[in-house]
């Protein structure tokens, strides 16, 4: 299972672009030690942006202790994870990744997230900010079977 990317992450990319696609390929690989490891200590994680089932309040998973419980509750409970990057802006030390989060979850189904993925990065490349922008309703709406 790899990173579906429409960038060559072998040539030299922008620190955030970088740290985008570690943190994709983690996900992929189910590594939640790895994907940590990406943050630094009071980084915050806003998946999606605003109140959620995810994160009734709306302020973000905060630190490693509050970004790893949003693992557990969302990431530890999908199967598989696809992700289809169409375009990538990167500027300063930001990325806005735009694409589709293809999750395959238990009971055989697949639900495909669309959104605008922003990730920001301090001088030494770990994540500070990740915020995703995507709706709930619109991403449940694609909810089928995984084989259709």
């Amino acid at each position: 299972m790899g990173v579906d990317v429409c960038w060559d992450p072998a040539t030299e990319q922008p620190p955030a672009r970088q740290a985008a696609f570690r943190s994709m390929t983690a996900v992929t690989a189910g590594d939640k030690s790895a994907w940590l490891a990406l943050f630094a200590g009071d980084a915050v994680v806003e998946d999606p942006i605003g109140p959620s089932m995810f994160d009734e309040e709306g302020k973000g998973h905060h630190g490693q202790d509050g970004i790893s419980a949003f693992w557990d509750k969302t990431i530890a409970n999908v199967e598989r994870f696809q992700f289809t990057i169409r375009d990538s802006h990167a500027a300063g030390d930001e990325v806005a990744n735009v694409g589709t989060i293809t999750t395959y979850l238990p009971g055989g189904y697949r639900v495909d997230t669309d959104g605008v993925f922003v990730y920001r990065v301090r001088e030494d490349g770990l994540i500070v900010s990740m915020r995703a922008f995507w709706e709930t309703e619109r991403a449940m709406a694609t909810a089928r079977k995984a084989d259709e």
